[in-house]
């Protein structure tokens, strides 16, 4: 499971964040394109916009649930 105190500084304030577990597998960038992006230098994924609509939160919903590693969190909470 993703830990909140592990998120990348990257992530976009809000629900979702993606933690230092992440291998760079691309599932969540391909799942959700709207929400997840890559840091090139790092090699890593985090979400570069929470989700604005029904559909992109399941899609980021989806994400979350597919990550390999589990390195995708919810802490929950709303924007902001």
């Amino acid at each position: 499971m993703a830990d909140f105190e592990n998120k990348y500084p990257d992530n976009a304030p809000g629900k979702y964040y993606v933690d230092d577990q992440c291998i760079d597998c691309d599932l969540c960038r391909e799942t959700a394109p709207s929400n997840f992006t890559r840091n090139e230098e790092g090699g890593y994924s985090y979400v570069y916009k929470q989700p604005e609509s029904a559909e992109e939160e399941e899609q980021c919903q989806e994400a979350m649930e597919g990550c390999p590693v589990e390195a995708i969190g919810d802490d929950g909470a709303g924007e902001g």
